[in-house]
């Protein structure tokens, strides 16, 4: 007589194989989670950097010649809330300026998302 075999999968076998799917899964939506986050960092990034920029155009096209000192202000750009902080610094040439745009977060005002310098020239 000829004993018939059974064709299938253990349930060691199956949870096993669920173990290894469910492991996969969860590296996914960890990457997936970091990739977000680093969106939001350089969507950040990028508006501090247009508010920095904005600020320095300005001051280039004014033809005026900056005072010494710091000045801080609001500075938003679309929905993000930014503080941007002003420093002209003199040079050791009197005819320049050292021009220094930091860049906060308002909700995180001890990180500096970025800073520009530029030399303004007294004309």
């Amino acid at each position: 007589m000829r004993r018939s075999s059974s064709r299938g999968f253990t349930m060691l076998e199956v949870l096993v194989a669920l173990m290894i799917v469910a492991t996969a899964l969860i590296a996914s939506l960890r990457a997936v989670g970091s990739l977000t986050g680093n969106s939001d960092s350089l969507r950040a990034n990028m508006m501090a950097t247009w508010s920095a920029e904005n600020r320095l155009v300005q001051m280039r096209l004014s033809h005026v010649f900056p005072p010494i000192g710091k000045t801080t202000y609001e500075c938003p750009q679309g929905d993000l809330q930014l503080m941007c902080e002003e420093e002209v610094i003199a040079s050791p040439n009197p005819r320049f300026r050292r021009v220094e745009v930091s860049v906060y977060e308002i909700s995180h005002p001890e990180r500096r998302i970025i800073k520009l310098v530029q030399l303004v020239l007294n004309s």
